[in-house]
This record gives structure tokens, C-alpha cells and sequence, in this order.
């Protein structure tokens, strides 16, 4: 039996595809980026046809690196960006529009009127999720209400709608397949994680047509087969899961009370409440960190908007650095106590603030600051923006001692240890940082019965290093102080 792996990572700045071995280890990898459109203020899209062609290109690239054939390849898993939206034509398979990415902030006065209305409540209690821009459901108001004739070919059926592991599920198909998970399921806003169904009343808030929707499913699931064509024969699709909860599973957080953090483009902390939905009372998420043979485990999140990002702008934006791997170095020669603070709100705020006019400045310049200092300045943010959801989970009763990471950041060891050191806990980075990948690659492998349980899958997690807490709690208390200064500074009056 093949024992191949193929786990695609459609991710907000590139798509990637990994073959990992039974062992979980990632053995070859593809990865292409893709262009970022900002048509208006606050408003980010992708071009979904450029998703699924880099998505098909690094798929078959890391094919012809490892020379396998379809019939290699035990299964696909596919993990993605999450709420980002794309309706497209059921006849053509023809988005009728760019995708509306997470991070889009143009529905932040139609969040308004539905904050306004009252309607936060019951969206809370069914969702676990806040009114907000960054989930689907306003997306897909949008794209109803000002593409020319979507209504109307909604209403009749002709389009449909998906997040991204949908739309690629569809194409990979060949339009057999319209189908979803439950995690992603949980980030439309339409789905009621407790019923584990699309909610009536829900849809008709957002006047979404409940033909526009897909089938959910397990994470770890039948999807479908791969078209002929794509790869030289059929390859069976055994998983989905949005990146976050795919990270969840690839840090092998089972167990109620375990922790991960990511930090790619954005930056998420899920702890694992298992069986139990609890309802923050300080702005976190209650949400699915997944499902298993339609048992829910839940889980409760932070989100902040820009992490990796701010590298990004800070290469490409301003051009202070060629490539992100430079900044570690640049951050060990900066001043210790350079005053400096960046608040990356370029697209509002995330958890706990959810403010979605806030925009970003960095503050504390003076005539000595160099390019080193903001570079600090820039991974400390994420650092603290880490301890703003720590704070609110603690307050929700949940204190971690142990937090483990992952993502495309966490080769920063300056980083990582001023993370540890700011939260105050032992931070753990195991071997396979690729986490996002890894987790759809276990729940593939666990469809297809190369792996027994989650259990089984525990057992394959190890540790690269522990980074332990090395700042007194002085420094600590003072650093973060200027932090939460420099936020204020930044939030609009309406959030």
C-alpha cells in the first residue's frame, strides 16, 4: 500500500504542496506565490483562477520532484486560507468575481448595521463567532448584492458558493464535488456549531441562498477523486481542514487545554476545549478545531490579522529588507531598548479589540532608529499581539503553561524567544514546523488507515526545542505597557 502523502496548503500569499511519508516527515515541496490585489481602501482579493493554477502547478511540480505517479500518492488532504470567499457559475465553474480574502474590511459599515440591529447576540450563540468583516457571510451578502445579476442567479441555483478548500475541491473534481468541512464550515457565519447544520435563519439574515452552500463533512472524509487528466490518473481526497485547525491537529493538540499558535500571514492561538463549546466573555472565538467520525472536538481562538505580513510590507513595502531571512539578524543588532513599537493594523485590528478602522503606525522614532529597530519592532509586535489573546483567554479562565508554534516565522529564534519571554511560558517548536500541511496529511492518512486514531498520530509529534523564559517580570510588565499605549494610539473612535 502506498504510504505518499500529498498535502496541499493554499495559503494567502502562495499556494504550496508537501509529500509527507508515513512518519509525517515532509519529503518534497513546491511553492509559488501569488499576486495580492487592494482595489480600495481596506479591500484585499485574490484572483481564484491564479489560486487554482498555482495549486495545480506545485502539486504536479512536487510530484516530478519525488517522480511519483497518481497511483504513488495514497491520498490528498487540502488545508487553506480560511473565510476567504468565491462564488462561481455551477455550469462553467467561472468565479463571478475576485475572491474577497479574509483580511477584506469593505463590509465594516454592513457589520455595523447588523451590530446596530441587535443581531449579535444570537450570531454569537450559534456561531461562537462576533460580528465582523473577516468571516464569509458578509462577503457573500456583497457579492450578491453588487455583482451584476448574482442575486438572481443565485436565487435559481446557477452559482455556488465556497471558501477556498471548496473551490479547489470543485476544480480537482472536475465539478463532481461541492463539498466542505466542518472547521471551515465554522467560519462562514451561516453554520450552527452546535446543530452542525447550516442555520435557516442565519442564511435569510445574510440573504444567502441556502442552494448557493456546500455539503459538510467530517475533516477526515470522503471528498472525492482527483480528475484523470490533472495527474495521470485518479487520486482520492481523504481530508480538509482550514489551516488553523489542520495546525491544531498537525501539533497534535487532543488533549483539553493544549495550545497551538501559528505565524504565517496572519497569527492564530487555538487551545482545545474538547466536548465543550465555551463562550468567551472577552471577544475570542468559539469555533471547531475539528470533527471525527461526526464527534466534535471545539476550541476557543485568537486572531491578529498581521504577522509574517509585516515582514512582507517591510520587504516589499518599504523595502527596508530583501527577504524575511534577514531579519533575525537585524533584530539581535538592534538597541535592547529602542522604544520603538509597530501597531500592524493595516487592515483593522483582530482579537481582542476587533476593530476594523484601526490602521497601523509605528511610533517611537527618533533620530537613531535604523532599519534594525523597526525590524524588532515589527516581530515584537506579533509577540505581543500573542499576549493580548494569552490575556484574554486567562481571563476566560484558561492559562497555559506550554504553547506550541509553528509556521513560517518561528525559524526566528530571536523571535520566539522574545515570545517566551513576553508571555512569561516555555515556548515549544517541534521538528516539522510545516504543522498546517502535516495536520491534513495525518487526516488523509487517517481516512485511509495508515494511521489508527489520534493516538496514534500523538505519538509521531516531536520537539525541536523549548524556548524558557529568560526576562524579569519588570521588563516584561514595562515593554508590554508601551505596547498597550501604542494600540490606544491607533484604535478608531467606532471600535
Amino acid at each position: 500500500m502506498s504510504t505518499y502523502i500529498l498535502a496541499i496548503d493554499q495559503g494567502t500569499t502562495s499556494s504550496r504542496a508537501i509529500i509527507f511519508n508515513e512518519k509525517g516527515l515532509p519529503l518534497w515541496q513546491a511553492q509559488q506565490e501569488f499576486k495580492q490585489y487592494y482595489p480600495d481602501d481596506g479591500w484585499v482579493e485574490h484572483d481564484p483562477e491564479e489560486i487554482w493554477i498555482t495549486t495545480l502547478q506545485v502539486c504536479q511540480q512536487v510530484m516530478q520532484k519525488g517522480k511519483l505517479r497518481a497511483a504513488d500518492i495514497a491520498a490528498i488532504g487540502i488545508t487553506n486560507q480560511r473565510e476567504t470567499t468565491v462564488v462561481w457559475d455551477r455550469e462553467t465553474g467561472k468565479p463571478i468575481y475576485n475572491a474577497i480574502v479574509w483580511q477584506d474590511r469593505r463590509t465594516a459599515d454592513y457589520c455595523e448595521k447588523l451590530t446596530r440591529a441587535g443581531k449579535e447576540t444570537v450570531i454569537n450563540q450559534k456561531t461562537g463567532l462576533l460580528i465582523d468583516p473577516y468571516f464569509s457571510a458578509s462577503k457573500v451578502n456583497w457579492l450578491l448584492e453588487n455583482v451584476p445579476d448574482a442575486r438572481e442567479n443565485a436565487e435559481s441555483g446557477k452559482l455556488l458558493f465556497g471558501t477556498i478548500d471548496t473551490f479547489l475541491l470543485w476544480r480537482l473534481t472536475g465539478g463532481k464535488s461541492h463539498k466542505t468541512d466542518a472547521t471551515n464550515a465554522s467560519r462562514t457565519q451561516l453554520f450552527n456549531i452546535h446543530t452542525q447544520q447550516w442555520d435557516e435563519e442565519l442564511l435569510k439574515l445574510h440573504h444567502v441562498p441556502v442552494a448557493l452552500m456546500p455539503e459538510v463533512m467530517d475533516c477526515s472524509a470522503d471528498f472525492g477523486v482527483t480528475e484523470r487528466t490533472l495527474f495521470g490518473g485518479e487520486i482520492p481526497i481523504y481530508s480538509m481542514a482550514g489551516d488553523q485547525q489542520a495546525a491544531l491537529v498537525g501539533q497534535a493538540c487532543f488533549k483539553p487545554g493544549m495550545v497551538k499558535s501559528t505565524y504565517g500571514t496572519g497569527c492564530f492561538v487555538i487551545m482545545n476545549t474538547g466536548e465543550q463549546a465555551i463562550q468567551s466573555e472577552n471577544r475570542l472565538l468559539t469555533t471547531i478545531g475539528y470533527r471525527l467520525n461526526g464527534k466534535v472536538s471545539y476550541a476557543i481562538e485568537g486572531s491578529i490579522f498581521i504577522a509574517g505580513a509585516a515582514m512582507q510590507w517591510l520587504r516589499d513595502g518599504l523595502r527596508l529588507i530583501p527577504h524575511a531571512n534577514v531579519t533575525e539578524a537585524l533584530a539581535q543588532v538592534a538597541k535592547k531598548s529602542h522604544g520603538v513599537y509597530m501597531v500592524p493594523a493595516f487592515t483593522g485590528l483582530g482579537a481582542p479589540y476587533w476593530d476594523p478602522h484601526a490602521r497601523g503606525a509605528i511610533m517611537g522614532l527618533t533620530r537613531d532608529t535604523g532599519i534594525a529597530e523597526i525590524v524588532s519592532a515589527g516581530l515584537q509586535s506579533v509577540c505581543y499581539q500573542t499576549k493580548d489573546l494569552m490575556n484574554a483567554m486567562a481571563a476566560d479562565g484558561v492559562v497555559p503553561t506550554t504553547l506550541r508554534v509553528d509556521g513560517g516565522m518561528v525559524v526566528n529564534n530571536w523571535m520566539v524567544q522574545f515570545l517566551a519571554d513576553i508571555l512569561g511560558v516555555t515556548v515549544e517548536r517541534p521538528q516539522v514546523t510545516e504543522t498546517t500541511a502535516l495536520g491534513v496529511a495525518y487526516l488523509a492518512g487517517l481516512y485511509k488507515g495508515i494511521y489508527q486514531s489520534v493516538d496514534d498520530i500523538a505519538n509521531y509529534w516531536h520537539s525541536d526545542q523549548r524556548f524558557e523564559v529568560s526576562m524579569e517580570q519588570v521588563q516584561r510588565e514595562k515593554l508590554y505597557q508601551g505596547w498597550q499605549e501604542a494600540v490606544q494610539r491607533v484604535k478608531s473612535n467606532k471600535g
